[in-house]
Parts: C-alpha cells; sequence; structure tokens
C-alpha cells in the first residue's frame, strides 16, 4: 500500500518529520512490519521536497532500526528494532546459541526507552539514580515488583522480595548461601549452563534426575533426595531450558510434596513463565520452601539486568539482600526505575505479550521448516530441542563451519552420557528472514550424508 507521512503538524527539520511520522504510523498500525515503503524519489514528489532531504530522512529511519533496504526490492519497515550483529566470531554468520527473546518492531523498545527515562527525568531527575541505592531495591521497587507477580505467585510481597542484577546472580548468591563446597545439589539430568558454572566456581557437586518429555520424573527425584540428601533442589518447571518440557499440574504437585517430606529446599527459576502464564510456580504450593527467581532477561531483554526473587519469609529476604551487597552492592538503579516504571503503567505486559507472539510466529516457522525431523518445542519457547541424527556425531560442527552456531546437548549434561542433540535459539535470529535462512542451513545439514561432510 501507498504511505505518505503528516508532516504539517510536526516541528523540526523536515527529514526528522518524515522519520517521526514513520514511528508513529508504526505505532499506530498505519505501518506494519515488512511493509515497502515508497521510493525516495516518489515520496519526495509526493511531498513537494527535495529528494537530498526524503535520502536523508530514510539513512536516519534505518539507523534507528525501524526500516531496512533490501538489495534490488527498496525499502520496507523493519520486523525488528533488534541491530545487525557486527561482533559475531568467525566464522558465525547467524548465532542461534544465545536464548534470548526476538526484538518485534510492536515492541517499540527504543521509543519506550526513550519515553521511560523521559518520564522518569520529569519525575524525579536522572542524578537522582546515580548514586548508591538501597541493596535489594527500594520500599516502592519492591511493591510494584510483587504487586505485578501477585497474578501468578499469590504470596509475593515486598518484605519477602530482592531485587537483583540478573537471574545468574540470584543462582549464585542462592548457591552460596544455600550450600558449601562439596555439598550436593539436585537439577534436572539436563539444565542451564549458568547453574553448572556457578555450582562448579563455588564447589558444589549437581547431581542430574531422570527426566523425560514431560520433564523431571517424581520418582526419581524422591529417590535422589533420599539417597543424596541435598540442600537443594534447582528446576526449570516451565519452557525447560534446554529441552522445553513444561511440568504438568500433578507432576507440580508431587515435586513439591517431595520437597516438603525430605524437608529440602527448592530453587525454582521461573526464567520463561512469564511466556507461558498457564504454568503456575512450585512456590505457589510451597513457598514456605521455594526460593523463586522470575526474570526480565527473557521475556524482554538481558541487558536490563532486573530479576526479582521471592524468598521463603522476611528472613530470608534479609538474609539474601546482605548476600547481594557483599557481591555486586545492588542492580543497577537507573533501569530498575524504568522497569519498575514499565510495570506500573503496563507497558511491561504490552512489551512481553509482542514478544511472546513473535515467539509464537517463529516456532510456526520452525514448525514447517523442520517437519519430519525430530524435536520438541513449544509455543511460546524460544528455544527448540533437536535430536541429531546419530550416525552423524559432526553436525554441531558442520553447522558451524558454514556459519551456523547452536548449541550442542554436552553443554547441559550434568553427568552421564550428552545426548545427541542441539538447542536451537529462534529469537536469537534478527527478524524472521534470517531465522529462515538459519533454517535452511540447519535442514541442508541434517539432510546431507555424513561422509560428505566430514573434514580429513
Amino acid at each position: 500500500m501507498d504511505w505518505t507521512p503528516t508532516i504539517s503538524e510536526l516541528s523540526g527539520p523536515r527529514y526528522q518529520r518524515i522519520v517521526e511520522a514513520m514511528e508513529a504510523d508504526i505505532a499506530a498500525g498505519r505501518l506494519v512490519r515488512g511493509q515497502q515503503l515508497p521510493t525516495q524519489r516518489a515520496l519526495a514528489k509526493t511531498l513537494g521536497i527535495d529528494l537530498t532531504t526524503v535520502t536523508r530522512a530514510y539513512t536516519e529511519a534505518r539507523r534507528r532500526g525501524i526500516m531496512e533496504a533490501r538489495v534490488g526490492q527498496g525499502s520496507f519497515v523493519s520486523e525488528t528494532s533488534a541491530r545487525r550483529a557486527v561482533d559475531l566470531p568467525h566464522p558465525v554468520a547467524i548465532d542461534l546459541s544465545m536464548n534470548v527473546p526476538p526484538h518485534p518492531l510492536e515492541a517499540q523498545l527504543d521509543e519506550r526507552i526513550i519515553a521511560g527515562m523521559e518520564a522518569i527525568r520529569a519525575q524525579s531527575g536522572l542524578t537522582a539514580y546515580l548514586n548508591y541505592q538501597p541493596p535489594g531495591g527500594s520500599a516502592h521497587e519492591r511493591e510494584v515488583a510483587a504487586r505485578w507477580m501477585r497474578s501468578r505467585v499469590p504470596h509475593a510481597q515486598a518484605d519477602k522480595l530482592v531485587v537483583f542484577p540478573g537471574a545468574q546472580t540470584i543462582l549464585f548468591n542462592l548457591l552460596a548461601q544455600l550450600a558449601r563446597p562439596g555439598d550436593i545439589v539436585l537439577t534436572e539430568a539436563l539444565t542451564f549452563p549458568g547453574i553448572k558454572a556457578a555450582a562448579m566456581r563455588l564447589g558444589i557437586k549437581l547431581v542430574g534426575v531422570a527426566m523425560d518429555d514431560g520433564g523431571i520424573l517424581p520418582d526419581a527425584l524422591a529417590k535422589a533426595c533420599r539417597v543424596h540428601r541435598p540442600r537443594a533442589v534447582y528446576l526449570i518447571p516451565t519452557l525447560h531450558n534446554p529441552t522445553t518440557a513444561t511440568l504438568s499440574p500433578e507432576r507440580r504437585s508431587a515435586v513439591a510434596k517431595i520437597i516438603r517430606d525430605t524437608d529440602t529446599i527448592l530453587i525454582e527459576d521461573d526464567a520463561y513463565g512469564l511466556l507461558d502464564r498457564s504454568a503456575s510456580p512450585i512456590a505457589g504450593l510451597i513457598p514456605e520452601r521455594t526460593y523463586l527467581a522470575t526474570t526480565l532477561s527473557k521475556c524482554i531483554a538481558p541487558a536490563l539486568r532486573v530479576a526479582y526473587l521471592v524468598t521463603p519469609d522476611s528472613d530470608a529476604q534479609r538474609e539474601m539482600r546482605t548476600y547481594l551487597q557483599a557481591t555486586v552492592q545492588m542492580p543497577a538503579p537507573l533501569m530498575v526505575a524504568l522497569v519498575t516504571h514499565w510495570i506500573e503503567s503496563g507497558i511491561a505486559d504490552r512489551i512481553i505479550t509482542a514478544i511472546r507472539s513473535e515467539a509464537i510466529g517463529r516456532q510456526q516457522l520452525a514448525q514447517r521448516a523442520l517437519k519430519g525431523f525430530q524435536f520438541v518445542a513449544k509455543p511460546a519457547a524460544h528455544h527448540l530441542w533437536l535430536r541429531l541424527p546419530d550416525d552423524r556425531p559432526d553436525v554441531a560442527a558442520y553447522l558451524l563451519r558454514n556459519g551456523l552456531a547452536v548449541v550442542a546437548g554436552d553443554a547441559f549434561t550434568v553427568d552421564g552420557t550428552p545426548p545427541h542433540a542441539a538447542r536451537v535459539s529462534l529469537g536469537a535470529a534478527r527478524n524472521r528472514s534470517q531465522l529462515t535462512e538459519a533454517l535452511r542451513i540447519l535442514v541442508g545439514a541434517l539432510q546431507k550424508p555424513a561422509d560428505t561432510r566430514q573434514i580429513v
């Protein structure tokens, strides 16, 4: 469809007014992702202005990430606000190894960051957040977060909540507080590499518990608790990393009973819970025995470095604030202020909705591309778990030689033999076009005979 910006009511240089009109029309839905824009010459003629002005406007729109040029095709509204990666290690051209959320244009992250900072500046001034703040967040920040979380975690209260700079810091501090070198912590047989790294640094032994497509097996967990008497159990019960398994309500109840009966502690990693709100955290069943970690890294953006820990009681909350202060002092105050503003204004939920919708679209794209291959996935997950051919042990290395990075199963294995599988992070692709190309490379590698891929 044709697009003619309305710039007469805007102020500033004409090129800037064109860009602002483009942003406004995208936000209002008058321009949609992938929509072709007029040629520079056609728009200049329509508006009765110099071609150089439109050229400057299109250049600025590309710089802001709201427009992209396709060689031989023209200019289009961008699918995403994410910028093209410029620091990928050789020979990676497309990196599907990092499990990050996509940034669809509908999330309007650039605009909302700017507007959010302006709202904070108008209310209290930005310099108010350049000094030391209370470790674990102010009373107001904790109350806003607790109120937001109560739809999924009814027992969330400000005096039980700590604001952390990311979930990894939560995990490291929790392990340091709950266990000592040589102690055992149980996890799923496949688990988040971050907990493996933290445990190794602290001298804590992880023991993997058997799981199936539905997640951890309650009988196996009960036996492991009796045998090992662990200091804690660490689980990712919703959209498990890497398998995407989500525990059923029945298994959640069984796990809660085991934790209570064996007098142990649950560390519940709810990194992906906001992408699947139908799954209620186990913490709701045993709040007195659960540390629940919720992060914005997987549902908004990892670089915000804002995560929330709901503790069993106020004493545990004070203890974790002490650990936080001793390790990293506090989360970044400006980022916490921005997130708090987004939560209070409802913007956080709108961003998450846009990201969840994009995740669903990417999963549908992957389902079509990988039809006939063995993999497991969930509709709103940012990743899928792909079974690799048993007779082709070099698939991951072959993919890397062809410019595509995924993560092989050994990165997630706690003990025993790594599965011949790979986590493919769909959210890491800059847009759906890049994801389509990545999946094309992936399918080609899976179909290629083993002897033609080996290097002698």
